[in-house]
């Protein structure tokens, strides 16, 4: 089956033109002038004027917690939130699933369970813990896009921390296959020297994982990466004043990658409710003004990429009667809005929406090797998001996709709004009764060596 999309604005490459984009068998094979004649048999569709097309963005953060803690977020519920919001590729966390992704036996599982479930297309990062560095290479062979890493307590026993040794014997290891490392960048000695998060007050939470924990565990990775020659990534950066060091190690030919959040570049301390847990993450949300810092980080590249970092829980586990920042689940749940919520913030600062697909699409496929999406290209997948960047809609949890209505986003205005999401030339249907759509036909990824060509679909 032919499709001819038509569209008067498509992001291409690095600015936007007038298109019709030629979908066949999954994959675009043409990207012609907006009035290309319409090959004989082919299907026409031609957007609104207030609509944009874009390619489908590729979400490399995000907690689906499934199988072992299905009630906080499935397979089944996270990728149609994916849909909703115009991703068509997430790679799933190897932690707070049950088993954790630490082996291949646990992959295996975690194939198993998303078999069948997904509405998007699914890839998996494996774990990085004390005692599996012999499990390193095989679960590379058998497929995941790297290994995640803490360096403080990760908030689940099962996942425990590396200390400086173990992360450099693991940075070693994983060098030798030119792996890469994920590093959830909070320096545990650190933190244990706080006072405790405890009570209602956002301000004390804040004061626990104050920045200094994240600058002296950067300085430990890019000490690492120097050492080893490992590539490396810093996950969900919230300290602003880490850019300096990023810089500095990536002027000097570190291999290291930084990502932040939409809440991170969109929420600030400030506005934060003493008793307010569905605000709480970790790292935490800091002041205005590390925001806007945070902001000229991305501008500048210091910063590759702009994830969600979906970490949902049930409303149980926020705390919501006490209030108590202590106690509470740290995680935010916003896979279905990071495209409007990075929007809406990036329009306000002169950013465009090709700006916003290179860091929510291109640098997100390149960190984990996806060379076929992430963009409108001849050859690549047919993934594609259609976004009325003009519109707006107001967030009503109970609207969403995710499992769980919990969101710091509740009742906010949001510009910008997904219209649509097309799957390998097909387009997705998304409702809030699931029992009405369509079979899921999300693909499972598989990671296979550059040498040969494009990802398979397991």
């Amino acid at each position: 089956m032919t499709t001819v999309i038509r569209a008067r604005r498509v992001v291409v490459g690095d600015r936007e033109r007038a298109c019709a984009v030629t979908l066949h068998d999954g994959r675009i094979v043409a990207v012609d002038d907006y009035d290309a004649p319409l090959s004989a048999g082919a299907d026409e569709v031609v957007l609104a004027g207030d609509e944009v097309l874009l390619p489908g963005l590729v979400d490399t953060h995000v907690h689906i917690n499934d199988p072992g803690r299905t009630e906080w977020e499935g397979f089944a519920s996270a990728t149609r939130a994916a849909a909703a919001g115009g991703v068509t590729t997430v790679i799933d966390m190897p932690l707070n699933s049950i088993p954790s992704t630490i082996d291949v036996a646990a992959l295996d599982v975690k194939r198993a369970t998303a078999t069948g479930q997904t509405t998007v297309d699914v890839g998996f990062w494996g774990g990085a813990v004390p005692g599996n560095l012999a499990d390193l290479r095989p679960l590379w062979d058998a497929g995941v896009y790297g290994f995640k890493c803490f360096l403080a307590y990760s908030g689940l026993d099962e996942y425990p921390p590396l200390n400086r040794e173990q992360m450099v014997a693991a940075m070693r290891e994983i060098a030798s296959f030119d792996g890469l490392l994920i590093v959830h960048a909070e320096d545990g000695p650190t933190l244990d020297a706080q006072p405790p998060a405890a009570g209602r007050r956002y301000a004390d939470f804040l004061q626990s994982r104050p920045p200094v924990a994240e600058s002296r565990a950067i300085a430990q990775v890019i000490d690492g990466a120097r050492e080893t020659g490992c590539r490396v990534h810093i996950l969900h950066l919230s300290d602003a004043g880490s850019l300096p060091l990023l810089a500095e190690a990536k002027a000097a030919g570190v291999r290291i990658t930084a990502e932040t959040c939409p809440h991170y570049l969109s929420l600030f301390s400030e506005e934060i409710l003493d008793g307010s847990t569905h605000f709480k993450c970790c790292p935490p949300i800091r002041e205005a003004g590390n925001r806007e810092a945070l902001w000229r980080g991305l501008a500048d590249g210091t910063i590759d990429c702009v994830v969600s970092d979906h970490s949902p829980c049930t409303p149980e586990l926020k705390k919501f009667t006490s209030g108590d920042f202590g106690e509470a689940w740290g995680g935010i749940s916003s896979l279905q809005l990071g495209l409007p919520i990075v929007w809406s913030e990036a329009r306000r600062r002169g950013h465009t929406l090709v700006d916003v697909v290179r860091w929510m699409g291109r640098n997100t496929r390149d960190l984990v090797g996806l060379a076929d999406r992430g963009e409108i290209a001849v050859g690549n997948s047919a993934d594609l998001c259609v976004f009325a960047p003009d519109d707006a809609f107001v967030v009503f949890p109970e609207r969403l996709h995710h499992r769980n209505a919990v969101t710091p986003y509740a009742e906010r205005a949001l510009a910008g709004v997904v219209r649509q999401t097309w799957l390998s030339g097909a387009p997705l249907t998304v409702t809030l009764d699931p029992d009405r759509d369509p079979a899921p036909r999300g693909c499972l990824l598989t990671r296979v060596p550059a040498s040969e060509g494009t990802h398979e679909l397991a």
